[in-house]
């Protein structure tokens, strides 16, 4: 193939120059074929807007993920690790041999040692009904009769509070729809439920765990460190929006019908005094914070997605030096020993780096745009250098946000204001109970017995344990 067809413009092709490459023989047409492929699939990752949420570009039209260079699992030679056995036995079983399960031969008793096994199931039964005799006293100093209260279920319910917990919980907690706790109830359990009496009772206990809510809200606001994030939602089919504040102790849910600053208004307050960490959405622009990390993150995923279309190069040049900038200042904070005399002076030129890269003029659109978001939120990109407790990214919402997306995808939405606000109230106690590491079933039927006796909750579970912070996928291989 002459190197005169490699210079064929195959985005312009006339019909002389079509032809020519088909008089050049087989060469030149898998050349010209391959090439042309090349091109659609450039174009079609192209065609996406690097400001376009990831959930919200078609799946043919992402690029294909690098292959993992890291096998799955543990490397060879480490300590094996498996469930540890159960400390108590409930029943014991001994099993003889009739016959050689080979060769159905007659067998005969040996001296060695019978081997154990112990396996651990799950026992399903039956639904357990109780009928509760209660009767009157009177009471001299009232003046009137009175009946003890029964604890196992609220007021005028049929559904005990332990049912009422564990179905929230696969709801709520899970992301299970509504008729597949029904299918549990009714394939496990044998007990026969509609849908509309567990969203009735769901509500109810929403209304009463509705103090640990305003509890979550509370911590969150006194946080020296808070993550926030939003995504859509529908509440009787209309658009609404539901945001996220979560730390790694706490996650308070809020379904509003405003994206706006007016719900971190309502939130907050007049001002809030610990460090949010959010993305560079402008609503969080309107708003009076102490201090803000912007997540790089999102800056790193908007340098790749801009680089598959633009290969110019001034915005090659930009790209580059913004890149590794971002990178030698995700390493700096990284590091442990931030005490060290060198420290500062490396902070301080990554801020003079910083201040050069924007103060430069650039005709490239796309650098452009970048730089005017660089300027705009200048103060917001390296607070994490100056605070170890803050996080450069905003993983941590996006990951508790996740739980509600899926929820959101199985069960679509919420029919009415009441549904919404249970599902706000549910699902920020079950998330603040899992990051504290307690059991929600057993924390939330005790939470509404004690309710049922005197009147009022007790206080929302401290922290046990906190779960581990996952590495940060946003950042890791870029």
């Amino acid at each position: 193939m002459t190197e005169s067809i490699k210079d064929i413009d195959l985005l312009n092709l006339t019909e002389e120059t079509a032809q020519s490459i088909i008089d050049a023989g087989d060469e030149a047409n898998l050349w010209a074929l391959l090439k042309l492929s090349a091109i659609a699939r450039k174009e079609s990752v192209s065609e996406i807007d690097p400001a376009t949420p990831s959930a919200m570009v078609p799946p043919y039209k992402k690029p294909a993920g690098k292959k993992k260079g890291k096998k799955p699992g543990r490397k060879a030679g480490h300590e094996g690790r498996r469930r540890p056995a159960p400390e108590q036995i409930d029943e014991r079983k001994e099993h003889f041999a009739e016959r050689c399960p080979d060769c159905g031969g007659p067998v005969s008793p040996t001296k060695a040692t019978p081997r154990r096994r112990v396996i651990e199931d799950i026992e399903v039964s039956r639904a357990k009904t109780t009928e509760h005799i209660i009767h009157s006293h009177y009471c001299r100093r009232c003046r009137k009769r009175v009946e003890p209260k029964v604890l196992d279920a609220l007021p005028k319910a049929a559904i005990g509070n332990r049912t009422l917990a564990l179905t929230s919980w696969l709801h709520y907690g899970l992301g299970n729809t509504t008729s597949q706790v029904v299918d549990v109830l009714n394939s496990l359990f044998h007990f026969p439920i509609s849908p509309g009496g567990l969203t009735q009772m769901w509500a109810r206990a929403a209304d009463v765990l509705t103090p640990w809510y305003e509890q979550i809200a509370a911590e969150a606001n006194n946080s020296a460190v808070l993550h926030a994030d939003e995504t859509g939602w529908r509440v009787n089919g209309k658009t609404h929006w539901l945001w996220c504040f979560t730390n790694p102790s706490l996650t308070y849910y809020v379904i509003d019908k405003s994206r706006g600053s007016g719900v971190l208004r309502e939130f907050f307050g007049e001002a809030f005094g610990g460090t949010l960490v959010s993305d560079f959405f402008s609503a969080y622009d309107a708003f009076v914070f102490e201090w803000r990390q912007a997540c790089l993150a999102h800056l790193l995923r908007e340098i790749k997605k801009v680089s598959q279309k633009d290969t110019s190069d001034e915005w090659v040049m930009f790209a580059q030096g913004l890149k590794r900038l971002l990178k030698d200042a995700l390493r700096l904070g990284a590091r442990k020993d931030r005490e060290a005399d060198d420290y500062g002076s490396k902070r301080a030129r990554i801020e003079k780096r910083l201040d050069r890269l924007i103060d430069g003029v650039y005709e490239n659109p796309d650098a452009a745009r970048l730089v005017k978001r660089l300027r705009k939120h200048r103060d917001r990109l390296f607070v994490f250098l100056y605070d170890a407790a803050v996080a450069p990214d905003n993983n941590r919402a996006e990951r508790e946000i996740r739980p509600a997306v899926i929820a959101r995808k199985n069960s679509f939405h919420n029919m009415s204001s009441r549904g919404a606000n249970a599902q706000s109230i549910l699902m920020s106690v079950y998330r603040t109970l899992k990051l504290r590491g307690h059991d929600p079933i057993e924390t939330i039927a005790d939470a509404l017995a004690i309710h049922v006796a005197g009147g009022s909750l007790p206080a929302l579970p401290s922290t046990v344990k906190l779960a581990p912070r996952a590495p940060c996928m946003c950042l890791a291989g870029r």
